[in-house]
């Protein structure tokens, strides 16, 4: 049985996003956590951005939860916030979270960005993972 996995990267333009961005994360970690169909969900800060990586039962679960709740409360804000925001989907045959590694692999390979309305100059170049890397650095490892 396929199992649904997402990545999100987002990095916040201004110094006073951190604060309310916190809080909605927190209340989209505990709904994710909660929600039907969410098996795994980890978080973490790196390079100047903030990343997720959760598995799903399957697809229709990630898309019950993207657009219900507190993430679908936060999700336009976002556009505000950031300066720089891609995601990625795929599919695997187990539960088993990615590793980050892994995640930020797959995130250069077939992610897209997200919009936001003032963009990084990274983000206006299309640089899936920001200024801080390249798809093509990315694409060397493998997962």
């Amino acid at each position: 049985m396929p199992y649904a996995v997402s990545v999100t990267r987002l990095r916040l333009r201004a110094a006073r996003f951190v604060l309310p961005f916190l809080w909605h994360s927190f209340k989209s970690n505990r709904q994710a956590l909660a929600a039907d169909g969410g098996i795994a969900v980890a978080l973490r800060r790196h390079r100047g951005s903030y990343w997720t990586v959760s598995v799903w039962r399957d697809r229709s679960a990630v898309r019950a939860f993207m657009m219900s709740g507190a993430h679908k409360h936060a999700m336009p804000k976002l556009a505000d916030w950031c300066d720089e925001a891609a995601l990625a989907h795929w599919e695997q045959n187990d539960a088993k979270l990615p590793s980050w590694e892994e995640a930020e692999c797959r995130l250069a390979a077939e992610g897209r960005l997200s919009h936001v309305r003032d963009p990084s100059p990274a983000q206006a170049q299309g640089l899936i993972l920001g200024e801080q890397a390249s798809p093509e650095t990315a694409l060397g490892k493998s997962f």
